[in-house]
């Protein structure tokens, strides 16, 4: 007879091994903590008195320095300069609090709740999304290159050096990640990876394409080799399915884990959703982490995925919505571009489409009234154009984020790229101007229409001495907006074009340009240019006014859109991203996505100040 297997009794020991190593980054020490600490609070006293969340008084007698009563009476000094649109730029090395030096943004928070007017919980989520910012912070710095090694990096690896958004204080808050999901999956782990696929049936699933890709066979011929697409099909019959039931998409291997698994159980268990394996491609998150570039195959389309965490101010899902209506936007983007004789071979604008789209639904999340918008961006993949693909021979892309980065030895990226151009500071300026601001302006101008052209969705074209030659711009269906007064320009646009697009009267519409581009990068990028390029400040907004006014002369029959659409006005309504998180919707829960607040105005630094042009 066989030997039975041994069993243990209640009191048998059992020897559970050594416990499995703890995960600790190396980057998190002392040092590497108080250099990241220092200039998160610089960064966050600078922006939160931007925004008016808290008033700075100047220091009688002393030129740049300026207090805060705190709010057990302390006082906090620190250096500031003070820049356009309002601006603060605090010097990290001169903040004191009762004339000690002072370094700790989360000893801030507690110092000072009261005078920020947070509530108890809103403080409780800000304390742990501030901390989290700063351990990748840490993380960021200790993996640091110089802006000369940097500027040889490629489009793709560059992305995993960027510090994040510049404006919102917690900018890697990632609430839902734990420590180990960040140093496999953010932007700065750098960590290629291979995603699994997953069918799902379409009795959940829908499809929507471009002209070129409009069935879904067309899209998976050109992602996936024949014999992948064999191995998923095999899948299918070997559980007995129909393959032509069901649509393939990618999966973030972190959504189907934490979310999907629990999510769409039932759909899984009853093979809605059956799980495949990888296609095989490396491929590489990028600053928007929900957003995969293909290593292997840099051809094939960027896919961009959902992604359930907290981080800056939404939840990285995908609205359903949105993503079905993405390649009509697209379609109709390109149309607009194609029939544009200024946009197609003048500026030569890239516009990277988001060409296919599969979509999930939840069979009970998307029929319950005022759930939480979370629950309606679970499962759906979007495919927009590479852009290695579109740039000539010798041109090379960078995000325009990536002019505002500092390498530790304290030189701007930037300032390595005009030295590399062989072209004088402002001369080099004058190109990135002509490069970005001409097609964003025709398309406000001509066309009633905004995309949002912040440091991630604004890609600079530089030539082969890197200067900057041309735009290309990414994601429409988020962020493009057209104008909520009829144009003639939108009589032709595809129904299903209006329902999506988000409208704006013409007095807000030009706030996508002044928020995403001026206030969210060249507010930033003017003082760098006048500390390490020395061009001056004033210099600096002179020549993106002079570019605003070449446009305008170019086409005068538009005079009347210039006016309105002004982007010269003395003053602009000011928009505050931290004010959200802080006081207008916390942490809450909400059935549809936050938008930006607004807080008093500020002055124009493109207005005219008393001189005729």
């Amino acid at each position: 007879m066989p030997t039975p297997p041994a069993t243990h009794g209640p009191a048998d020991p059992v020897d559970p091994g050594d416990p499995p190593a703890l995960f600790c980054p190396p980057e998190l020490n002392p040092e590497a903590w108080e250099r990241a600490a220092r200039r998160l609070l610089a960064k966050t006293l600078g922006e939160f008195a931007y925004e008016g969340v808290v008033e700075p008084v100047p220091v009688p007698g002393t030129g740049d320095r300026y207090a805060l009563t705190l709010d057990a009476g302390e006082t906090l000094t620190f250096s500031a300069a003070r820049g356009a649109y309002d601006s603060w730029r605090v010097d990290p090395s001169t903040v004191r609090c009762e004339d000690r030096p002072f370094t700790d943004p989360l000893a801030f928070l507690l110092l000072s709740w009261r005078l920020l007017a947070l509530d108890g919980a809103t403080l409780g989520h800000l304390v742990r999304e501030l901390t989290t910012t700063l351990a990748a912070d840490t993380r960021l710095d200790g993996t640091a290159l110089s802006a000369s090694d940097l500027a040889d990096l490629g489009y793709a690896e560059l992305e995993g050096h960027q510090t994040g958004h510049p404006w919102l204080v917690p900018n890697k808050g990632r609430v839902g990640f734990s420590g180990t999901d960040a140093a496999r999956w953010s932007p700065e782990a750098r960590t290629p990876a291979r995603l699994p696929w997953i069918a799902v049936s379409t009795t959940l699933a829908s499809y929507r394409g471009v002209p070129a890709l409009s069935t879904p066979e067309r899209l998976y011929g050109l992602e996936l080799d024949a014999s992948t697409r064999e191995r998923f099909t095999a899948v299918l019959r070997d559980r007995g399915l129909d393959p032509s039931a069901y649509l393939f998409l990618p999966v973030h291997p972190w959504q189907w884990d934490e979310v999907l698994l629990h999510l769409y159980a039932p759909a899984i268990a009853e093979g809605a959703i059956v799980p495949l394996p990888t296609d095989g491609d490396l491929r590489l998150p990028q600053q928007s982490i929900r957003t995969f570039l293909n290593l292997d195959r840099p051809a094939r389309h960027t896919v961009k995925l959902p992604l359930s965490i907290l981080n800056t101010l939404v939840w990285r899902g995908l609205p359903t919505g949105r993503t079905l209506a993405a390649p009509a936007v697209t379609a109709w983007v390109h149309h607009l571009r194609d029939t544009d004789a200024f946009l197609r071979d003048e500026c030569r604008v890239i516009l990277l489409g988001e060409v296919a789209s599969v979509t999930v639904e939840h069979p009970l999340y998307d029929r319950l009234p005022e759930v939480p918008y979370q629950y309606r961006e679970l499962l759906g993949a979007i495919w927009r154009e590479p852009l290695g693909a579109r740039l000539a021979p010798g041109e090379r892309a960078r995000t325009l984020a990536s002019l505002l980065h500092t390498d530790p030895g304290g030189r701007a990226f930037t300032a390595e790229l005009v030295a590399r151009s062989g072209l004088a500071p402002a001369a080099w300026l004058q190109r990135l101007f002509g490069a970005l601001l001409p097609p964003l302006l025709h398309f406000l101008y001509r066309y009633g229409t905004v995309f949002s052209p912040h440091g991630e969705n604004a890609i600079v074209v530089f030539d082969d001495h890197d200067v900057p030659v041309r735009l290309a711009v990414k994601d429409f269906v988020d962020d493009v907006n057209i104008s909520a007064r009829p144009l003639p320009e939108h009589r032709g646009m595809p129904q299903d074009v209006k329902d999506t697009l988000l409208k704006e009267e013409p007095a807000f519409l030009t706030q996508f340009i002044h928020s995403g581009l001026f206030v969210g990068v060249f507010r930033y990028l003017a003082p760098l240019c006048q500390d390490q390029l020395d061009v001056p400040e004033d210099a600096f907004w002179s020549l993106v006014r002079a570019e605003i006014l070449r446009h305008q002369a170019r086409f005068p029959e538009l005079g009347e859109r210039f006016a309105t659409f002004d982007l010269l006005t003395p003053r602009i309504e000011r928009l505050c991203l931290n004010r959200n998180r802080l006081h207008l919707d916390g942490y809450r829960d909400r059935s549809d996505r936050p938008h930006a607040a607004i807080h008093g105005t500020i002055p124009n630094p493109l207005a005219a100040r008393g001189r005729s042009e």
